[in-house]
């Protein structure tokens, strides 16, 4: 039995030793020397600090930290300090070895690295001290992003080994992935990482559908191969035939899209769209604009296959919020199907790879630090926890849409917010007073669904309040936060009003506390509270229901008139001139010269609503004014 632990023991460091080497011979061409000597370096005391150390797989340790350089180093390809950082990683959180160790042999730098991804022991629940984590990890972006890169490095290794660990292991980890770090990796670019991290999440939150999907698929890309092989190579053809050099590439959408595609439309996998696109790349450096031959492509493929009205997407001029470039089209097959097709370069398909990895400028740093720090600078860091971790995820949207102001501003918004998102997004000043919409051109509610490339203006009017369901229109951290700060400050109403008799400030009411606490108001004369005083006498409480500034009631009004000329337009003077109410319905029917109209409107009291029936009973022909109940 020794002896088959030594062989085996043997057969794991043999394997590790291959596995570093081919690493090294990997990257040693990408880094000087000295850096080269360094990282050997850190691998070494990394190998060392693990080196009695198992993981679930009973694996040896050190497997995990190599897996996770070898992410940095040739699936980002970073340099040598986050190189070094992700063989380092785990050793103060997991060994006896301190920060102030890491940063007497490797500098400053690596030292911050590893501080960034290494847990902090705190006391307190899970959730605080892994929300507490992810804080940790955000504010590293003040000082450099490589930190969330070999977070995600690590995070992605873990999910390709996660088959290891305990089911409830697994939903925990997969739940904080799908909801934390796929979104993140989103918001860096790193396209390829999301994609992965969601789909491995999927496969252990819903093993079952997961597995469904993908024998679905299998089935799918058999049936369709020939056909999609003969298309492809048309296009091939068709390009030389022009003399441009490219190269097709068909892709399959993940399971997890594909679900998530059929949850959207509410369909089977039979009747989902874009289970695959083509890609056409063309190299870079090709002597005209990256549009240009982006634009030629299109004309001569559109020469020959119909074009779906509408299918078009410039994400070269517009790229997506995470940096994504192409240009998409859907192109009629002689089989009769919409094909979608992304055009793009080597450089657009290499950064939607490397996200805010691809470019190593000093100017194109700052400029992803910078757009990183703006996601999150409406994010209150004194918030609680929830509101925290809300912020952030709708922060990081999975999907964005572009807009523009009339002037041609974008504004970036998640998918589906609305014209009140872009109003507290503008400003919100302009948010807490909108009062309506122009999309495209068109009047419409400030709560309209938005869409990419929508133009967008929003009119304000000062005496315009925000409402209660604002709250549930709106999508972006921003304006909930706004909200919820605003109905917080609000003064609220101390009673619940019976939903059958409607009392306002000035009519005589009673009030009954019920048994939750909270005191309901009645009319003296409502049938139910008669009942209520006959049955539960003890619970009647003295209340003072007071006119207020802060609340206005709806209400509605009948009345009945002889028709004649001017009758309407002096009923809405008489409502929104003399007494300064503002209307928010209004019904008319005349039969036999005889009119019937109902008008919704708000008021303070009812001596307001007492005035405004007054008023109105006045004008002539009108015959009887009344309050009614609104159902």
């Amino acid at each position: 039995m020794d002896a088959v632990k030594v062989m085996t023991k043997d057969a794991y460091q043999a394997r590790i030793e291959k596995s570093v080497e081919e690493l090294f011979s990997e990257i040693k061409s990408r880094v000087s020397a000295e850096d080269m000597l360094r990282i050997r370096a850190a691998y070494d005391l990394a190998s060392s600090a693990h080196r009695d150390q198992l993981r679930k797989t009973g694996e040896p340790y050190i497997i995990h930290p190599i897996a996770v350089a070898r992410i940095v180093a040739n699936e980002l390809e970073l340099g040598a300090n986050p190189i070094m950082a992700a063989f380092l990683h785990d050793v103060v959180e997991d060994t006896s070895y301190t920060l102030e160790d890491i940063r007497q042999r490797f500098g400053d730098d690596v030292a911050f690295l590893v501080g960034v991804v290494t847990k902090q022991k705190r006391e307190g629940n899970e959730q605080s001290k892994q929300i507490d984590n992810f804080r940790q990890m955000l504010a590293s972006v003040h000082y450099d992003i490589h930190a969330l890169l070999i977070k995600l490095a690590d995070r992605l290794h873990n999910m390709r080994t996660l088959s290891s660990m305990r089911p409830d292991k697994q939903m925990k980890i997969a739940g904080e992935t799908d909801y934390f770090y796929a979104p993140l990796a989103n918001r860096l670019g790193l396209y390829h990482v999301k994609t992965e991290l969601e789909n491995l999440s999927f496969r252990y939150r819903c093993p079952h559908d997961y597995f469904i999907l993908e024998s679905q698929l299998e089935e799918e890309r058999k049936q369709n191969r020939a056909y999609l092989n003969a298309f492809t190579s048309k296009i091939d053809k068709i390009l030389a035939e022009h003399g441009i050099i490219a190269r097709t590439e068909l892709r399959y959408r993940m399971p997890y899209s594909i679900w998530r595609k059929m949850q959207a439309a509410g369909c089977d996998i039979n009747h989902v769209n874009g289970k695959h696109y083509i890609r056409i790349i063309y190299p870079d450096n090709v002597g005209i604009s990256e549009k240009d031959m982006s634009l030629r492509i299109y004309s001569v493929l559109t020469d020959t296959f119909k074009e779906r009205p509408g299918s078009v997407a410039n994400y070269i001029d517009a790229p997506k919020e995470n940096g994504y470039q192409s240009f998409h089209v859907k192109l009629l097959s002689e089989h009769g199907v919409w094909e979608e097709i992304h055009i793009s370069s080597e450089r657009m398909v290499r950064n939607s790879r490397l996200g805010c990895a691809a470019e190593r400028t000093e100017e194109n740093v700052k400029f992803w630090l910078e757009k990183f720090k703006s996601v999150l600078k409406d994010v209150a860091y004194h918030s609680n926890e929830i509101e925290f971790m809300e912020g952030v995820t709708s922060s990081f949207y999975n999907d964005d849409i572009l807009v523009f102001t009339p002037k041609g501003r974008g504004i970036i918004l998640p998918k589906n917010a609305t014209a009140l998102d872009f109003a507290f997004e503008i400003h919100s000043h302009i948010g807490e007073h909108a009062l309506y919409a122009r999309v495209n051109g068109k009047l419409s509610s400030v709560k309209t669904v938005l869409h990419r490339g929508d133009c967008v203006e929003i009119g304000v009017n000062v005496m315009v309040k925000p409402e209660l369901d604002w709250l549930d229109y709106v999508s972006t951290y921003k304006a909930r936060r706004f909200l919820r700060s605003y109905f917080a400050h609000r003064k609220v109403l101390e009673y619940k009003r019976c939903s059958h008799c409607h009392p306002l400030p000035g009519d005589e009411v009673v009030g009954f506390k019920d048994n939750d606490g909270t005191i309901t108001l009645h009319k003296r004369n409502c049938q139910l509270a008669i009942r209520l005083a006959s049955q539960r006498g003890d619970s009647i409480v003295a209340v003072n229901f007071e006119e207020s500034e802060d609340f206005l009631y709806p209400v509605r009004i009948s009345i009945r008139s002889v028709d004649r000329y001017h009758l309407l337009s002096d009923l809405i003077n008489c409502i929104t001139d003399r007494q300064h109410l503002s209307m928010n319905k209004l019904a008319i029917e005349t039969v036999d010269h005889i009119v019937t109209c109902t008008i919704d409107f708000k008021i303070h009291s009812v001596g307001e609503l007492q005035a405004a029936i007054n008023s109105i009973a006045v004008i002539d022909g009108v015959d009887e004014v009344k309050r009614i109940d609104i159902e």
